[in-house]
């Protein structure tokens, strides 16, 4: 098990893909010796962003993402066949990067977290924690973002406090246990394919 904080401070920000917002890069990863880390050599990324007026979504044709609402609420996802209901915060919804959509906000501006991987690439999970449970984590990447105020888990009986806006990166060979002790966060899971 190797475990890494990532802190607020160090994140870096970037344009939407459409140029629509500016989005938090919390973690990434790319293809091994790719020329330049951009879009087209993107595996996956867990990133946070505010939607602060209705508009579009970016164009990610072989795109996976999943998407939480962390911060008001209200927040509906349409496309011309469907619609992604996350007007209650904490509620994730999946989409394919190449889906037509267009952001309905019904209580004003929110923020989201999105989880996004390469189809194909990696299998992606994104789940709130907001009671003090256990549970078991596969092996793999796992991002425990303290969206409100700090919160403390236990690795394996190893117990970690992430401060508010930080993440605790942990990446695992094996199967492990984790439990959220105290406060609220959002896990992002990430299992490589092959």
């Amino acid at each position: 098990m190797k475990t890494t904080l990532l802190k607020s401070e160090d994140y870096t920000r970037s344009p939407w893909k459409n140029g629509g917002g500016i989005f938090t890069d919390i973690a990434d990863a790319h293809r091994a010796g790719s020329p330049a880390k951009d879009w087209d050599s993107l595996l996956w990324r867990f990133a946070s962003t505010p939607i602060v007026a209705p508009g579009p979504f970016s164009y990610m044709p072989g795109i996976d993402r999943l998407q939480m609402v962390v911060g008001g609420r209200g927040l509906v996802l349409k496309s011309p066949t469907q619609e992604f209901d996350e007007r209650e915060p904490f509620t994730t919804v999946r989409f394919a990067g190449e889906l037509d959509i267009v952001t309905a906000l019904e209580a004003g501006p929110v923020e989201v977290v999105n989880l996004m991987a390469r189809r194909g690439a990696a299998e992606i999970e994104l789940l709130a924690l907001r009671e003090p449970s256990e549970r078991p984590l596969s092996a793999g990447t796992h991002l425990v973002y303290a969206v409100s105020g700090e919160c403390s888990i236990r690795l394996d009986h190893v117990d970690f406090l992430v401060s508010d806006g930080s993440t605790l990166k942990v990446e695992l060979t094996d199967a492990s246990t984790l439990a959220l002790v105290s406060g609220l966060a959002v896990m992002a899971s990430i299992q490589l394919v092959g």
